[in-house]
């Protein structure tokens, strides 16, 4: 219901308490077309009242827009009617849950096609890399293989063939990350030119090929050495930063000292406008140290002493400071709530669903209907294989 003046937002408000009563007054059998015919009478949305409020598709919540109007049916009952008119965007509301609707096939069509390419495209790949593994067996020539490959994994070869640096267990792998798959296929390579088992790996597959092993030894002086002078030397650098942001904390009364000084002497020198306590601090990041020294810091005022964030050291000033309003989050408080319980509750909801598909997967209970998947597939045109196989070669 619209209000078409602010001194008639009250009187509003209670005539869609009434319709709420009236609702409610009636039994369950009768309760959705009562709501239906009030709605046709009273309600003011020309989208929903012809229909006796019913929207016009079923209605799914959007993770992108929070706090929408219709939001809060998700956490309703069917049959459910929101307990008080609920103000949205300038107008009154009266919500009720109707039943749930299963998805239509056409409905559903994209998500099954969206699915359908996935599995396509890995499949694709698989056995692209598959036959990549089984030709670096016959020839140990990596080059080769992706010269042969190149047109059907929609790569130039040169992008196909990776060399890394000596790996060890649990190293960050240019290109693959820390990956338990890849070190495992890595594991049973001994000999030079040992190829791997094709395995999973970030954006697609990889096909691990040995080129030289290093076994493990006890360094030499001189290689201790130098580790050692380059940790003394990161280390004194430390010290050195640690002063000098010590020195510019201590000398510096007020946030325009504070930026001089540290153009001065060369620091980076940022703002943060509009900072709420548990966000990044620009490149420093975020942190409990940094959160209490900005909290304890009034208008103007400076950290005495710089803050250490990870390797930096962080000197902080506030230029304006504006208080929380608590009476705006005690109106908020039940919404926030609300929000949150409604997150949680889709997370374990979302779990749960994951659970129970995997054990009728394994007991058999969930059907796939061939002809479906057939007609889907017989009208999806070729595609090009995704994810794209790569063949690292690892000097392990």
């Amino acid at each position: 219901m619209k209000v078409a003046r602010k001194d008639l937002d009250a009187q509003v408000e209670q005539k869609a308490k009434d319709l709420i009563q009236k609702i409610n007054a009636a039994s369950l059998d009768t309760q959705e077309k009562v709501f239906a015919d009030l709605a046709r009478g009273n309600s003011e949305d020309t989208a929903t009242a012809p229909s006796g409020g019913y929207l016009a598709r079923p209605f799914k919540k959007d993770p992108n827009k929070i706090n929408g109007l219709y939001d809060r049916t998700e956490d309703m009952q069917p049959g459910d009617v929101s307990d008080i008119p609920i103000r949205y965007s300038g107008h009154w509301y009266i919500l009720r849950r109707g039943e749930a609707v299963p998805k239509t096939f056409e409905e559903a069509k994209p998500e099954l096609l969206a699915s359908l390419r996935n599995r396509k495209g890995y499949a694709v790949a698989a056995k692209l890399a598959e036959r990549a593994q089984n030709r670096l067996n016959e020839t140990k020539d990596p080059q080769k293989v992706a010269q042969e490959l190149a047109v059907e994994a929609n790569m130039k070869p040169g992008e196909m063939v990776k060399e890394t640096p000596f790996v060890k267990p649990e190293d960050d792998v240019p290109g693959i990350g820390s990956s338990q798959q890849f070190e495992a296929a890595i594991g049973p390579l001994n000999n030079p030119n040992d190829v791997g088992e094709r395995t999973g790996v970030k954006g697609g597959f990889a096909v691990p090929m040995l080129i030289e092993k290093k076994d493990p030894r006890t360094p030499d002086l001189e290689e201790v050495k130098t580790k050692v002078a380059q940790t003394v030397k990161q280390q004194r650098a430390k010290e050195q930063l640690e002063q000098k942001a010590k020195e510019i904390a201590a000398s510096a009364g007020s946030v325009a000292d504070l930026k001089a000084a540290a153009e001065k002497a060369g620091f980076e020198v940022a703002t943060a406008p509009a900072y709420k306590l548990g966000s990044p601090l620009g490149t420093a990041g975020t942190g409990p140290a940094l959160d209490e020294a900005v909290y304890g810091l009034k208008t103007n005022e400076v950290t005495k002493t710089p803050v250490k964030v990870g390797d930096n050291f962080v000197v902080l000033g506030v230029t304006d400071r504006h208080e929380a309003d608590l009476a705006e989050f005690a109106k908020q408080r039940e919404q926030l709530t609300q929000t949150m319980l409604s997150a949680k509750q889709n997370q374990v909801y979302g779990d749960y669903i994951t659970t129970v598909q995997r054990q009728m997967k394994q007991n058999g209970s969930i059907k796939l209907y061939q002809n479906v998947i057939t007609s889907l597939e017989d009208s999806e045109p070729e595609i090009a294989p995704q994810p794209r196989p790569r063949f690292p070669i690892p000097g392990k």
